[in-house]
């Protein structure tokens, strides 16, 4: 996967979007994929598994590093969370 190809949420098939990687974290890439979908069944599901097992309001988001191609949760606190950085 190339840096500028968007690839799609294996979770919804929606077009992931770029958001800059923190400056205090160990992913090597200057931005991740991120699925801002709200109605992805990853993000929608967080929000139960997150309550049940560790009793706080929250969920995440899925995200892919262009680097590496790992992926995993990005934890999320609100539907807007996060949005804001959202590079275009």
């Amino acid at each position: 996967m190339s840096q500028q190809d968007s690839p799609k949420c294996p979770h919804c098939s929606s077009e992931m979007k770029k958001w800059p990687t923190p400056q205090l974290s160990t992913w090597s890439a200057a931005f991740q994929w991120v699925c801002f979908n709200d109605e992805c069944p990853y993000f929608v599901r967080g929000w139960d598994f997150m309550m049940e097992s560790q009793k706080i309001k929250a969920s995440y988001r899925h995200r892919i590093d262009p680097d590496t191609g790992g992926s995993g949760p990005l934890p999320v606190w609100s539907y807007d969370a996060l949005k804001n950085q959202i590079i275009e």
